[in-house]
Order: C-alpha cells, then sequence, then structure tokens
C-alpha cells in the first residue's frame, strides 16, 4: 500500500435504498478501474461535470486524478463489487478553501452516494485545515446544488458569467449533525426493512435430508404460508419438499430479495458473489463454522462482511437462528424455529442462534405475540443498533426486547437508545462477556458501569430473561404509570402482605392492600378496582386472585377487563404505552404466567390493547411494575441538550493537548488495563512541580495552533502511544475550573515559606499520589510554623529525610470530598464517573457513570445515582452542601472529555463541596494520541 495512505478514511456505508457500498481513498492502481467508470458516465453527467463534451480521460488526466497526497489533494471512490460508482475530490486552492467536485454514475445517482461522499470528504478536509469547499456549477445542474445544499452547514452561492459558485463553510452544525443523523436512520432502517419484508426468499442448501438445516428453513418458510415465492436452490436435485429447486441462484428465474444461506462455511463466499449477481438484496446466513470456532473461521467471518458490504449486501448471522416477520403481509418464518409466537407489538433481538428457539418457544407460551424477530448470530453485521432503527419507525412495533451478548458500537447504541426509548420502551439483557465468534471487542467498563450508562440512555436493564418477558408484557399492552404509588385488591392477606413488602423493597410506594376475602367474586373484584384506580393517590394497581376454589375466573376476568378499560379509555384509544394516559393494572390470576386467555381483549387468540397480564406470583408482578415506573420516571423528563457554559476556551485546550503530544515530557508508566475505575485512582494534588507547564503555547497561526482549530480529532491520527502527562491545572482552567494550588518543599524552612504564600492554616502532605493513598499521610488545620515544623519532622522520622512533601492551605469547612474520573474508554468514548471521597466508598465502588457530553439532567442524576448521595443533602449529621456547584462542574468536566479524545484520563479526587462552592483539591490528566476518530465520532459508516 502506498506511503502515508490514510486507512482510517476507509469505510463501508449504508446508501439511502438500504444497499451498501464502500469508501476509501483513490490510489494509482485505480487508473483503469477510474476509465472504466468514466466510460459508462453519460454525456449529460460529464457536460455538467467538466462544462462541456468530454468523451474521455487523457492518460494525463488520469495520472492526475489517481496519484493525490492525501492532503492538499484528496480523492474518494465508492465502489460496489470491483467497481468505481463514484467519485469525489478537493484540490487545495489556499489557507482553509479547497475546490471540490464529484462525479456519480447514472445508474447509482439517487441512492445518495454523492452525500454520504460528501460527509466522508469534509471530515478529511477539516483533519487537514480546511474550513470551505467552494464548487462552480451549472445552473442546471440542480442535483449537484441540492447535495451542496441540503449537507446542513452553511452554504452561499453567488452567479457570474453563467456559472453559480457555491462555498460551503465546513463547521459542523446543529443541522448539519440533524441532517446525517436523519440520512444514517432512513438508510440504515431501509436495510432492515428489505431484509424483514423481502418479496421472494431462496433457501441455498435446502436438501432432502430430513432434518437438515436448510430445509428446515424452507419447510418453515412454507409452513408460515409466506406471501411470496420461495426458491430452494440444491445443485443435484430437482424439487425439496415438494417446491421446484434451482441448480444455483443465477437460474432462478424470478428476483429474489432474500437469501437464506445453508451451506458449508468454505462454500458461503462462493454463494454471495452468486447472490450479488443475482441482485439479491440481502442474506441471512445459518451456517456455522465461523468465528465461533478459531482464528481461522473468524478470518472466514471477516472475509464474509466485507465481501458482502462491498457487493451492496446486508448480512444476518453467521451462525444464527433467522430471522421473522408476523405481518400479515408478510408471514416470514425464515428461521430454525417451528414454533413462532403471533403476531405482536414486541420486536425481538437475539445474538444467540441456540437460545432463540427456547426464547421463542417462552413468547408463545405467555401469548405475548411479536412483530418482528432477528437472531444475529456471531453479528457479523446486522447488529441491535440497525434493528433499533427499524424498528424506531415501524407502527407495528411498540416495546424492543434486546438479548445482548455483546456491543459493537456501544456509544451509537447508547444514542440510538436514548433518542428511541423517549418513545419506546426498550428492554434489555446483557450477558457478561463477549461469545468467542462474535465481530466485536470484550468491553472494559465494569457491570456497574455499563447499567448506569444504559440507565442515562432510558434503556430498561433487567437481569435475566424471565424479567425480560415480565417487564415486556407489561409494556405491550398497558399504559405507563404516572408514579411509584400502587393500589392493591386481594384476596388473601399473606398475599397481600408479601406484595406490600416487595413494593417496598423495589422502591413503590405501596396502598393499604383491599382484602376481599377468599369468597370475593367479580362483584367485588369489579367494585373495589374501581375504587383504586379512581383514587387520585393511586398510579397502577396490582391485582391478585388466587381462590381456594376455582369456578368464577371467567366473571372476575370480564369484570377486571371492564373496569380497567373504563377506567383508562384503553380499549377506545389504543393501549399500551402508545396509548391513553390510564393507569396500568397488572394481574396475579390463578398463578398464571403470561397473557391469561380470561384477560385478553380482541379476538382472545391475541391479546389486544388493554390486555391485563398475569405473574405467576405478586413479588414478579411488583418487579416488573417498578423497571416499568423508572422508565415512565425517565421518560416524563425530556431530553435537552448540554446547556452553554461561560468561561470556556476549547481552542487554547486542543492547543495545550498539540504541545503535550507532540512535544511530550517522559512517558507516564503504563497502568494494567482495567486495574482501577475512572475517579478512584490517585491524584496528583494540584501541584505546581509534578505537570509539565504550558509555557510558549503556539499561538493560532501556527502550524500547531492550525490543527487545534480543526475539531475534536485536532489531526492526530496515529498509532496510540504512551500515556503522556500534561499540567491538569492549566487544562481545567480551559473550562472554567480552578484546581487549589499547592506546591512542592523539600525542607521545614520551604514549607513554612510556602504555608506563608498560600495562607493559613495549611495542610501538609505526601507529594507522591500513590503514597498519598495510605492512611497517617495528611496533616490538617496546620495554624502557624511551629505546628509546620513540628509536622515536617514526623514525616521525615516516618517516611525518611529526603521525602517530597507539599503543602496546601486548608479548605474551607464543612465539607464533603468527593471524587470526580473521566476515561476515554475505547467502546463507549468518554465516561464520566463520580462518588463520594469517604474510604467505605471507595472500598464499595459505590460510583455512578454518565457518557460525555452531560446535560443539566444527566449531571442531577449521575450525583443522585450513588448510594451515599444523602450525605450530599444534609442526612446522617452532615450539612447540606452546594449539589449545583458540584452539577455545574460535572457538566464542565463533561464537556471537556467530549471535546478532546486526547485526554485519556482525569481524575479529580478529592473535590470538596462545601456550603457555597466547590474545591478542586487534586487533579491529574494524562493524554495519550487517538488512533482515529471515536467510534460513533465522524461520518456515517457501518460498525
Amino acid at each position: 500500500m502506498e506511503a502515508h495512505y490514510p486507512a482510517h478514511w476507509e469505510a463501508d456505508v449504508v446508501l439511502a435504498d438500504g444497499g451498501t457500498a464502500h469508501v476509501r481513498p483513490i490510489r494509482p492502481a485505480d487508473a483503469d478501474r477510474l476509465r472504466a467508470f468514466y466510460s459508462r458516465l453519460s454525456p449529460e453527467t460529464i457536460y455538467f461535470r467538466f462544462f462541456g463534451p468530454h468523451p474521455r480521460l487523457s492518460d494525463r488526466e488520469v495520472e492526475r486524478f489517481t496519484n493525490v497526497d492525501y492532503v492538499n489533494r484528496v480523492a474518494l471512490i465508492a465502489t460496489i463489487g470491483a467497481e468505481m460508482v463514484a467519485v469525489i475530490r478537493y484540490d487545495r486552492v489556499e489557507p482553509g478553501e479547497a475546490e471540490v467536485a464529484f462525479l456519480v454514475e447514472d445508474a447509482h445517482q439517487g441512492r445518495g452516494v454523492a452525500s454520504v461522499l460528501l460527509e466522508h470528504l469534509a471530515a478529511t478536509a477539516r483533519e487537514h485545515g480546511i474550513a470551505r469547499f467552494v464548487a462552480d456549477v451549472l445552473p442546471a445542474n440542480m442535483k449537484m446544488m441540492g447535495v451542496l445544499r441540503q449537507a446542513g452547514y452553511t452554504a452561499e452561492s453567488s452567479f457570474a458569467d453563467g456559472v453559480v459558485r457555491m462555498t460551503l463553510d465546513l463547521t459542523p452544525t446543529v443541522t448539519s449533525a440533524e441532517v446525517t443523523t436523519s440520512r444514517e436512520h432512513a438508510a440504515e432502517a431501509r436495510s432492515i426493512a428489505r431484509l424483514l419484508t423481502p418479496g421472494s426468499v431462496a433457501v441455498v442448501g435446502a436438501s432432502r435430508e430430513p432434518g437438515g438445516v436448510g430445509q428446515t428453513v424452507l419447510r418453515n418458510l412454507l409452513a408460515a404460508d409466506f406471501t411470496g415465492p420461495v426458491y430452494p436452490v440444491h445443485r443435484e436435485v430437482r424439487a425439496v419438499a415438494g417446491v421446484r429447486a434451482y441448480p444455483s441462484v443465477t437460474a432462478i428465474d424470478g428476483d429474489v430479495d432474500l437469501a437464506v444461506v445453508a451451506v458449508p462455511a468454505e462454500s458461503v463466499i462462493d454463494v454471495v458473489e452468486e447472490c450479488a449477481e443475482k441482485g439479491v438484496h440481502g442474506l441471512v446466513v445459518v451456517s456455522s463454522g465461523f468465528g465461533e470456532t478459531g482464528p481461522e473461521g473468524r478470518a472466514r467471518q471477516d472475509a464474509l462482511a466485507r465481501i458482502s458490504h462491498a457487493y451492496g449486501l446486508r448480512v444476518v448471522g453467521p451462525n444464527c437462528l433467522g430471522i421473522a416477520n408476523t405481518d400479515p403481509a408478510v408471514k416470514l418464518n425464515a428461521t430454525l424455529a417451528a414454533t413462532v409466537p403471533g403476531r405482536g407489538r414486541v420486536g425481538f433481538f437475539s445474538q444467540s442462534g441456540a437460545l432463540g428457539t427456547a426464547l421463542l418457544q417462552r413468547v408463545a407460551q405467555r401469548g405475548m405475540g411479536i412483530s418482528s424477530f432477528v437472531s444475529a448470530g456471531n453479528r457479523a453485521d446486522v447488529s441491535g443498533n440497525d434493528l433499533l432503527q427499524y424498528w424506531e419507525e415501524d407502527p407495528s412495533t411498540e416495546v424492543i426486547l434486546l438479548y445482548l451478548e455483546s456491543l459493537g458500537n456501544p456509544r451509537k447504541f447508547t444514542r440510538l437508545a436514548r433518542r428511541i426509548a423517549s418513545v419506546k420502551p426498550i428492554v434489555v439483557v446483557k450477558s457478561g462477556g463477549s461469545p468467542a465468534g462474535h465481530s466485536a471487542e470484550a468491553l472494559r467498563l465494569s457491570d456497574s458501569a455499563i447499567s448506569s450508562l444504559f440507565s442515562q440512555a432510558g434503556l430498561i436493564r433487567v437481569d435475566d430473561l424471565i424479567q425480560l418477558f415480565d417487564v415486556g408484557q407489561l409494556l405491550a399492552y398497558q399504559p405507563l404509570p404516572s408514579g411509584p404509588r400502587v393500589g392493591l385488591v386481594t384476596n388473601s392477606d399473606a398475599l397481600g402482605l408479601l406484595a406490600v413488602d416487595a413494593c417496598v423493597a423495589a422502591g413503590l410506594e405501596p396502598r393499604p392492600p383491599v382484602n376481599l376475602g377468599a369468597a370475593a367474586g367479580a362483584a367485588e373484584f369489579g367494585a373495589a378496582l374501581d375504587d383504586v384506580l379512581a383514587s387520585p393517590d393511586v398510579d397502577a394497581a396490582v391485582v391478585i386472585y388466587m381462590p381456594p376454589i376455582p369456578g368464577t375466573a371467567e366473571a372476575v376476568a370480564a369484570e377486571l377487563l371492564r373496569v380497567s378499560g373504563a377506567a383508562s379509555g384503553k380499549r377506545a384509544t389504543g393501549g399500551g404505552v402508545s396509548g391513553g394516559a390510564g393507569k396500568p393494572v397488572l394481574a396475579t390470576f390463578e398463578g398464571y404466567l403470561g397473557m391469561h386467555p380470561c384477560l385478553r381483549t380482541g379476538d382472545g387468540a391475541t391479546p389486544g390493547p388493554g390486555s391485563i397480564p398475569s405473574y405467576a406470583a405478586p413479588e414478579e408482578a411488583v418487579r416488573a411494575l417498578a423497571h416499568v415506573v423508572r422508565y415512565a420516571t425517565w421518560r416524563a423528563h425530556p431530553a435537552v441538550p448540554p446547556p452553554e457554559l461561560d468561561g470556556v476556551d476549547t481552542d487554547r485546550a486542543r492547543a495545550l493537548a498539540i504541545r503535550a503530544l507532540t512535544s511530550p515530557p517522559e512517558p507516564l508508566q503504563e497502568e494494567p488495563a482495567g486495574s482501577r475505575e475512572p475517579g478512584f485512582g490517585p491524584a496528583f494534588a494540584g501541584l505546581s512541580g509534578l505537570s509539565a507547564g504550558p509555557a510558549d503555547l503556539p499561538g493560532p497561526s501556527s502550524a500547531s495552533g492550525a490543527r487545534a482549530a480543526r475539531g475534536p480529532a485536532s489531526g492526530l491520527f496515529a498509532a496510540p502511544g504512551p500515556p503522556v502527562e500534561i499540567d491538569a491545572a492549566e487544562l481545567l482552567s480551559c473550562y472554567g475550573l480552578a484546581v487549589w494550588p499547592a506546591e512542592v518543599v523539600r525542607s521545614p524552612d520551604e514549607a513554612v515559606a510556602a504555608a506563608e504564600r498560600l495562607g493559613w492554616p495549611v495542610v501538609l502532605k505526601v507529594a507522591d499520589p500513590e503514597a498519598a493513598r495510605r492512611a497517617g499521610t495528611v496533616r490538617l488545620g496546620l495554624g502557624g510554623p511551629e505546628s509546620v515544623r513540628h509536622a515536617y519532622a514526623e514525616f521525615a522520622e516516618q517516611l525518611g529525610a529526603d521525602v517530597e512533601l507539599a503543602v496546601q492551605r486548608m479548605a474551607p469547612q464543612p465539607a464533603v470530598p468527593t471524587v470526580v474520573g473521566v476515561v476515554e474508554d475505547p467502546a463507549f468514548g468518554p465516561v464520566v464517573s463520580f462518588g463520594l471521597g469517604e474510604v467505605t466508598a471507595r472500598l464499595l465502588l459505590d460510583q455512578g457513570f454518565r457518557l460525555a457530553p452531560l446535560t443539566a439532567e444527566d449531571a442531577s442524576g449521575l450525583v443522585r445515582s450513588v448510594r451515599a448521595a444523602p450525605l450530599l443533602f444534609g442526612q446522617y449529621g452532615y450539612p447540606p452542601v452546594a449539589v449545583d456547584a458540584l452539577e455545574d462542574l460535572l457538566v464542565r468536566v463533561g464537556r471537556l472529555a467530549h471535546d478532546l479524545p486526547e485526554l485519556a484520563r482525569l481524575d479529580l479526587d478529592p473535590v470538596l463541596v462545601g456550603e457555597s462552592g466547590v474545591i478542586v483539591l487534586g487533579a491529574r490528566a494524562t493524554l495519550r494520541t487517538p488512533p482515529g476518530p471515536r467510534l460513533d465520532g465522524g461520518p456515517r459508516r457501518l460498525a
């Protein structure tokens, strides 16, 4: 590969119609590919590009177009298969400005190729200090002007000499980010829609062998009465399961939208190429023998994803159960599971193929019903992120259930989840670790940190599959509660008391149970439930019906449905989480688990809106309700952007980072991965002698300053090096945060002199941040020279005469010590942590976490997420402190973390929260050269 070839610019992308393409920088070896591409262009397309006839490219032009320096002259191409289908380029014409032009093959115009190429080229331009694109466009070339104007950047145009000159300011804007997000959503949703709503299906590898994988999928497709044609493909037989078979995909007479691949792993790539030639839109690879088998299988799996994307195909699997869609217009069961639940309101995603069959059986046993189902298997391509995009706009899906074993792009996952959870609940089970074979790295954050981040995004994380369905059935058929107050109607004292205890343990507020007695019938239950739902002090109702003598269940169920429907209007308005504003009703009805036939609305076969879910025990019902109450509380607070902050100088912070990384001091000792959580590690205690200073920072006109102005990446993408120390106090000052000054001293006289400069009283402590973590290394409240000398002598006797100590002014008391941290996680991006600085809190790892940047609501939730938070609010003998100032500090730290991907780690330890403000006593910051854009940063790409 060419020297300086920017491999991090390569990306697989999803186009507007759901197909895929590969974007990469052009290379000299693309000369013949460029000629072939140009030969397929129409005269009109050529005219718009060159302002006149230009039937062929000269050798000199081909050489110029394919030989670029990747800095001042850059060209990106889009390829599908082996063919180039589009090219975009810029040529720098003056500092900060470049001329842009692009060409898209006529057959691929209208697929969004130009838009995604412009996104990628703009990112490369900003990386090299280009702030503006200019383009000369013929007035009739409305397509090109539309691409430039609709990118979301600030655009200006002028007309002279028969040409429109367009100028595009490449500074990212709110509009440009919204445009990118909207296009990403539409493209990825469309790519999944093509998989789940095919007009025809080919089963490649369908044999006559009873119980064979291919034949099983074929028979399930036929048994589900799929609405389109089904084509078995087998090289030797003429018919399978009574259906005409074809020797190859290309031999099929009609179009093929979806191919289910059930051939040996070593033959899958040949099938992919065959499907690409046929024009198939997507693949479901149920074959095993890929990443789960070891390095050779993993290489085969990577090749499957790479080649499929190159040919424009999305892939579910490999090693998956398959996909299903219960829409009556589709009736797709392209899975290995003979039992697929009926029509319902739940979208279900499972990564495990082996577990998928059992999960579908459980859903069917509960009578829930699904809208669609996808088992991703090894998740080489299609992931939970793609399904979230699809289900967000699918009107048939109101609740989303996810069983996740790995996360390929966690930062994107949390971004999508936060947006979608505001309108559709997402319930997730995240297993520990990442199974062999998955195309995703294991996560480095602790499980508690991941739970915090899921909570921030509005996800309902549950512990196991039983809870997944418990919560799912409540969300699917009942409205959200408006609060935690629970009314209880029961015919058993003992079960009522169990429900009360369960409510208290789950953080709910139970009302005294209404005990109707063992002999209560339909009239008594109806009247009691009516009273409970009518009470303004009740937000949800749990009904416990466990009769000692069976016989009146149908009548009681009918009365419960009547009362709950009348109280909320669900049966008239649609029900479920998107229906009326009623109060949810759930039950323990004869110990039945699921949607009891007598508690279903509608035709009874499939639960309708307002159906009452039943649980085997009251504790299970309460546990599900508690999850939903917390979700409803989160959803009731609309998302707001991070607040505007005063005193922020992002350019100076970036200049500091660039200087530290390009002229680093001695590298820091590398810490073992996962050795400690962010925020609970050692901190430099604001000591001027322990950090590199910002002397002689480059001005904005210097090369480093120009790079700093380009954006968060700062143009420093390279192989990640060792962590480099930076002056934390100087960096924090760029975000309006001050570190309490301290001075390193080496004699009693120096200590007294430092105390005189800083002001009395003072603290004398061990300067080494590692040693400072031990007990007995701090002396507080030293009010005069003699006390300082005495404390110094004690340290010298205890730790040796050459010990390095630090003097710091005593912070105002009373105050609560806290710890704030940041880590740049490779999967999630910048993560802010918070905890109290008390020894017990540290030992118990009582921490909360949030993704940066933080909104005011995020900061408030982070402070309150730790178990020791009551100490900040005047409880247990502590004084109330300035929590608002602490929250402002967290927002500023989050903004710093978001702006600087180079910030590998930041520890503020301790941060004292007093009655009137916060004081940062210790700060430590380390940087690292980022290897490339953050996972969810930059232009659109499949990841």
